[in-house]
């Protein structure tokens, strides 16, 4: 049996500045904190660097005639802060290439979804607080600003943070991103002031695009289950954690008062000010949502070796800020080449949920993919079945989530093509499109031959 998909349904896919563009110093562009976390020896696998990624900067016209022929309606891509903005500064040839990009899609018959920010903080703010700084999000509000009265007139879906989850506890609590520091209490100062900014984003994004724009933020959100019905309160306080965190203040205008009390021996969250969780809380149009696999919890014994397997690398603290006594238990097979195990299920549940919780909220799936270590045949053909599986699963949980009432608009599969994978450098390739490490060419995989089939039917084959 053939499933198919709303008329309207977007279809898109997905890339990030960093992990692409490369030209790291060039025509203004300022230095990032994953310049700086990728330049310091240890740090990201194999000693990679974003230095030249994918030279997506100087082979634009390619790139997007390979998104035309795979037919997609939308291209989810991010704008580099530091490019646009060095220094605090405007930056006219950083805004000009943007402005390439969106003309080049809207030349091609694709819609533009811009994100503002997927992780490279300009380094000089990084220097000046970071994410724990308040004034980030002022800063924030004024880089947003300025992306609006460039490309408002032509970019019509705008995507404030990119899975901020990530941005606050593995940049700030585990240190497996940048910028690498290990401060709980810095972790949930920077988780505010994220929302803060978002608020203020869109707050400025509002005044200077046209009315009809979409506003929207992309959330990494947890499905996260317990082994044993006994495990409630370890999935109550990594749900705390790892969902409500964002979408309280954001769609509710509340922090939980459960995330506050399970983190009082961390902060007293002074830094959260009256009015910052209305400003947090603006009106969206659509959720974004990120799904790769679901997290599997229960309460630690405290005497058994602790299970960690979040997926999330090892540093040298926990990104899961005061739950020590809580186990994330390894899931069963089959797994991608990051580990995470592949079950689709956990997408259709989490849908479901989001549609009860906010039943008036419709979301987008702004990344779903799989790494896995694809192989070049003889005759040049990457045969990654394995990726067509996979996305066949999770696009087969989305159809059954829409038939069970939830309003899934459309999917963007991440990614575009092999990239800068953050701390795993280019050893991990999420790609429909490889991406040669020597010569940079670019090779469509099965998979993109598949999606393409997809996209152009509005259908899944049997």
């Amino acid at each position: 049996m053939m499933t198919t998909f709303p008329e309207n349904f977007l279809w898109g896919t997905a890339t990030a500045a960093y992990q692409v563009e490369g030209a790291w110093n060039e025509d203004g562009r300022g230095p990032s904190i994953w310049d700086t976390f990728s330049h310091t020896p240890g740090l990201v696998t194999g000693g990679d660097t974003g230095d030249v990624a994918c030279d997506h900067y100087h082979r634009l016209e390619e790139d997007l005639d390979i998104l035309s022929g795979l037919g997609v309606g939308a291209y989810r891509f991010s704008i580099s802060w530091p490019r646009v903005r060095p220094g605090g500064r405007v930056n006219q040839p950083g805004l000009d290439f943007y402005s390439r990009l969106v003309d080049g899609l809207l030349d091609r018959g694709i819609a533009p979804v811009a994100t503002l920010y997927h992780w490279d903080l300009p380094q000089e703010l990084e220097d000046a607080g970071g994410w724990p700084n308040r004034d980030t999000a002022y800063r924030f509000a004024e880089y947003a600003d300025l992306m609006g009265r460039t490309l408002g007139d032509r970019v019509r879906t705008w995507i404030t943070l990119n899975e901020p989850w990530c941005s606050a506890y593995l940049g700030y609590a585990s240190g497996v991103h940048a910028p690498a520091r290990t401060e709980p209490a810095a972790a949930l100062a920077a988780v505010h002031h994220l929302n803060l900014g978002h608020g203020l984003a869109v707050q400025a994004l509002r005044a200077v695009v046209d009315p009809t724009a979409q506003m929207s933020v992309t959330l990494n959100l947890h499905h996260v289950r317990g082994v044993s019905e006994r495990d409630a309160d370890a999935v109550r306080r990594v749900d705390a954690l790892a969902n409500r965190a964002f979408l309280g203040p954001m769609l509710e205008g509340a922090y939980p008062r459960d995330l506050i009390a399970d983190t009082a021996a961390v902060t007293d969250w002074s830094f959260v000010r009256d009015g910052d969780e209305a400003t947090a809380c603006q009106p969206l149009d659509v959720l974004g949502v990120n799904y790769y696999n679901p997290t599997l919890v229960r309460q630690w014994d405290g005497s058994s070796e602790r299970a960690t397997a979040d997926g999330h690398q090892d540093g040298a603290a926990s990104p899961w800020i005061a739950c020590d006594d809580v186990e994330f238990v390894p899931q069963p097979g089959p797994y991608t080449e990051m580990g995470w195990n592949i079950d689709e299920t956990g997408l259709t549940e989490l849908l479901l949920r989001l549609h009860r919780d906010y039943p008036s909220m419709p979301t987008l799936i702004t990344e779903n993919g799989a790494a896995f270590a694809d192989v070049v045949d003889p005759d040049g053909r990457v045969r990654d079945e394995q990726r067509v599986d996979y996305l066949h699963r999770h696009l087969s949980a989305v159809a059954e989530a829409i038939s069970a009432g939830a309003d899934v608009r459309g999917y963007f599969v991440w990614s575009l093509m092999d990239n800068f994978e953050w701390a795993h450098g280019y050893a991990k390739r999420f790609g429909i499109v490889r991406v040669d490490p020597d010569t940079l060419e670019r090779t469509w995989k099965d998979s993109a031959h598949w999606y393409r089939d997809v996209v152009a039917t509005g259908k899944l084959p049997a």
